[in-house]
């Protein structure tokens, strides 16, 4: 260790421009107010602008200060962070503990030579379970991640190390997911927000007032499918888009024998490194429309990626690509047979599970609509009556399906040192999880899943989300699948006769 690493280091002087960069958003909302508005801003809106330029301003000038005050040492043992204004804080993680160690940049990061190391710890909750630098030299940013993860115990790496790599064929399978018409309505919502909070009324604008009234002076049987065509092509450019920048360049590998590293980013790049003994376990996810397409991704549930939402980002292994290459990374990362996942057979739940997702399906999709359009027929016009009963029909059959593919989505099975489940049908599910993860139970049931003799089992593991359902399982056998799975939680619970609930 060099003697300038002993004393302690500062973030690289550039980082004084990253904070710069928080001017960008009034900046953003004045060319949005002078494109909405022809040129013409309104008073209201020039004092918002300025208020915010002011607040951001201030908050890069905070930002400048802190980084004055930050400092932070690498040792042989430890890795120690001194940060803090008026309140000094000194972190120090011993590298023993240090999990995963992730660098990422985003555009000005990369313009200027820069990059942010994460450092996680076993912990799961969130920042107090490791440090983040931001920001050193790229170089320095890999020198630190070397040295971080250089207490990895040595194995013996079997097979071919990289799992996969980006195929821009994959592009199919972007549109065949929830931003299609989701990324459309976010970026409706954000523009309206913001101009909405500097004091423009988007519906008074002559831009947004003449589409309207274009929209309503022709035949709706053709500018409502025009529309919905419109903002499927909208949708499925900026799914395009948003898969590009993010899977850019991507490649999952072992790098030595105990660190899987994800490589992935365009403008923004991200280099997420796993340690071996942190992976517990793969998910599979077939959402609908990418499960009708052939299509699959891929995540790990690992320790140290911090709370549920940050571990499901930072713990991707496949974007959308096609199912039997999400099959040989799911292998490939669990060091397992290559058909895993489709190989064990899945012990299938009983038929209530059916019936109990054809009820709710019932209860919450079909009887509220059909009540409402019944009673608005009833008290508007006899054509609703007729909508409701066609509704009723069509949304019964629909409903009727889906239950049907729900239930035979749902099993589970124990193989070797993994426990499989599957289930869901929006979006069929199937974790390989290791059976020495599981560190507890928890039995669910309602008064109808009593009634119906099913009971849920969410096993409890210190990485991912933390709680993994076992959905709808016979109650007589419940007990059994969970002391099977994990020896040695349940036996002090059990009666002496047998396991029971």
């Amino acid at each position: 260790m060099s003697r300038r690493a002993d004393v302690g280091r500062r973030p690289a002087a550039r980082t004084l421009l990253v904070r710069c960069g928080w001017l960008a958003p009034p900046l953003g909302s004045l060319a949005l107010t002078v494109l909405v508005t022809g040129g013409s801003v309104p008073v209201g809106a020039r004092i918002t602008l300025a208020a915010l330029a002011v607040s951001f301003a201030a908050v890069t000038t905070a930002g400048l200060v802190r980084w004055s005050r930050t400092r932070y040492r690498l040792t042989a043992e430890a890795f120690t962070l001194h940060s803090g204004v008026f309140s000094r804080r000194r972190r120090t993680i011993p590298l023993h503990r240090i999990r995963n160690v992730d660098l990422t940049a985003t555009p000005l990061h990369r313009l200027l030579g820069l990059s942010v190391v994460r450092a996680a710890t076993t912990a799961a909750d969130g920042e107090q379970g490791g440090i983040t630098l931001d920001a050193v030299t790229v170089r320095e940013a890999h020198r630190l991640k070397a040295a971080l993860l250089a207490q990895a115990d040595p194995r013996d790496v079997t097979g071919d190390p990289v799992l996969s790599r980006i195929d821009w064929r994959w592009l199919r399978y972007a549109p065949l997911t929830f931003w299609v018409f989701g990324g459309v309505g976010v970026a409706v919502g954000t523009a309206y927000r913001i101009l909405d909070g500097i004091g423009v009324d988007p519906w008074r604008t002559a831009l947004v007032r003449n589409l309207f009234a274009e929209f309503g002076h022709r035949a709706l049987w053709l500018t409502v499918p025009a529309a919905l065509a419109v903002v499927t092509a909208l949708g499925s450019l900026g799914a395009l888009a948003v898969y590009a920048e993010n899977w850019w360049g991507y490649s999952a590998a072992w790098t030595d024998a105990d660190t899987l590293t994800v490589r992935r980013g365009l403008l923004t790049t991200r280099s997420v490194a796993l340690e071996r003994s942190r992976l517990h376990g793969v998910l599979l996810r077939e959402p609908l429309l990418l499960r009708a397409a052939g299509g699959a991704s891929a995540a790990a549930v690992a320790g140290g990626l911090g709370d549920e939402e940050a571990a499901q980002a930072r713990g991707v292994l496949l974007p959308p690509a096609p199912r039997a290459e999400a099959l040989r990374v799911v292998a490939g990362a669990l060091r397992a047979p290559s058909r895993l996942v489709d190989s064990v057979p899945l012990t299938p739940h009983p038929r209530a599970a059916l019936r109990r997702r054809m009820s709710r399906g019932l209860l919450l999709a079909v009887l509220p609509a059909t009540l409402v359009l019944l009673v608005l027929g009833a008290l508007l016009t006899p054509v609703l009556l007729h909508a409701a009963w066609v509704y009723a029909l069509v949304a019964t059959a629909v409903t009727a399906l889906l239950a049907r593919d729900a239930y035979a989505s749902l099993g589970h099975a124990l193989h070797g040192s993994h426990l499989l489940i599957r289930s869901g049908t929006f979006s069929r599910d199937t974790l390989a999880l290791d059976r020495s993860a599981l560190v507890a139970w928890t039995f669910t049931t309602s008064p109808f899943g009593r009634r119906a003799g099913l009971v849920t089992l969410t096993a409890a593991v210190a990485a991912g989300a933390h709680g993994y359902h076992v959905r709808d399982v016979a109650a007589d056998d419940a007990v059994a699948l969970a002391a099977a799975a994990r020896p040695g939680i349940l036996e002090e619970f059990l009666e002496p006769d047998g396991p029971r609930l």
